[in-house]
């Protein structure tokens, strides 16, 4: 990487385009961070430069960071808007117009939009289908422009339910479908080993009782036990026809890896032990872990440490999970861990976008996406000052 970085002879900023000039950044590439300019035309970035000089008409960063936009794989944030209580359905279109710009505001730029495909009718901790139909609400708002940042779609398939493969039927390679994960969530195994953290958890939350709590456990290992490997079969088919990217979810052992890894998985969701992360590496599988993992220091369901793996080089991808502002906070966490602030920035920019094949964003390089940030460092905590998706200012 060079530190003068010209724009390519085919992207020569023509007369008229839109122009965003940053100046005096420490811009931070694939593998340096850089003090200099950074110049947008229509979106795109044309020019990366070298040096302190603010020219006219650009903007004086003071010294701050300049970023990729940051990419979610795994959010659980959509869910959170659309039932702020359990059983509260909030009107969807305010739930994601919210969404939306929660995200805009944490720096995250592109998001694949996690929703659960596969039901349980039955018990009293069940829920319902809904991911179709927040699917054509969230397409609709696409094709009005009424987005602020670039959507995608994620669709966890519960191998633990009842009608997994009738939900994932309904959808088609037209709807965005970019991800399609394997979740098994099954109690006794995976994330929730320890029935007693799945008691606190879910027995909380849906103010569940002992002996309901048993049931509902008997309940889905009786569905695993019926339904769960027509499941899996059908969900990998599915996403084959989908033209999805395949994730594993919480994977343990290293068999489950190898299975995974057999299975034609592009990356593993939040491997559990150290074991499996060791066994995603060995495999070629890239290793995503949770950023609230990262910042608490630990895993809340008692499973492996990210910030273990992250020392062990076991690391290569982070997800906000369920706090979206906790993705740039612990990228710069990482930062300070490795001693290397772009491999850290690379988590969340350059390796989630490589792994779903978002060629055109992740990296400061002349020809991307002009999907930025600018950052701020407050006594060792990065403030989001700015937001641009394709060189529109939106946070």
């Amino acid at each position: 990487m060079t530190s003068a970085m010209p724009a390519p002879a085919d992207l020569s900023i023509a007369p008229g385009a839109d122009i965003l000039h940053l100046a005096n950044a420490r811009l931070v590439l694939p593998d340096e961070v850089l003090t200099g300019s950074l110049i947008v035309a229509d979106g795109r970035i044309a020019e990366i430069a070298s040096g302190t000089h603010v020219g006219a008409g650009a903007i004086d960063c003071d010294g701050d960071y300049i970023t990729p936009g940051l990419i979610e794989l795994h959010t659980d944030n959509l869910e959170r808007h659309i039932e702020p209580r359990p059983s509260v359905d909030w009107p969807h279109l305010s739930a994601i117009l919210a969404h939306d710009g929660e995200l805009a505001s944490t720096g995250i730029t592109t998001v694949f939009d996690a929703m659960r495909v596969g039901s349980i009718h039955t018990g009293k901790g069940g829920y319902v289908k809904y991911a179709r139909a927040l699917t054509d609400e969230i397409l609709a708002l696409r094709r009005a422009d009424a987005l602020r940042i670039s959507h995608f779609l994620h669709l966890r398939a519960e191998i633990c339910s009842e009608t997994l493969l009738e939900e994932l039927a309904e959808f088609s390679p037209e709807d965005r479908i970019g991800i399609v994960s394997l979740m098994d969530h099954t109690p006794g195994q995976r994330q929730f080993r320890d029935l007693s953290k799945l008691k606190t958890y879910i027995a909380k939350k849906r103010g569940m009782n002992d002996t309901e709590f048993e049931a509902h456990v008997t309940h889905l290992k009786g569905l695993r036990a019926q339904l769960g490997d027509a499941h899996e079969t059908g969900a990998i088919a599915e996403a084959n026809r989908l033209g999805a990217v395949l994730a594993s979810h919480d994977d343990t052992t290293a068999e489950q890896v190898a299975a995974s890894h057999g299975n034609g998985v592009g990356f593993a969701e939040f491997p559990t032990t150290i074991e499996a992360a060791e066994a995603c590496r060995e495999q070629g599988v890239a290793i995503m872990m949770g950023a609230p993992n990262i910042i608490r220091g630990g895993s809340h369901s008692g499973n492996v440490s990210a910030l273990d793996l992250a020392g062990r080089g076991l690391l290569d991808i982070v997800s906000s999970d369920y706090v979206p502002s906790a993705l740039l906070l612990s990228a710069f966490r990482l930062g300070e861990v490795w001693r290397d602030l772009p491999r850290a920035i690379r988590t969340v920019t350059a390796a989630p976008a490589e792994v779903t094949g978002l060629t055109d964003r992740g990296h400061l390089i002349a020809g991307q996406r002009a999907d930025l940030l600018r950052i701020r460092d407050i006594n060792g905590t990065p403030v989001v000052r700015t937001v641009w998706s394709r060189g529109r200012q939106v946070g």
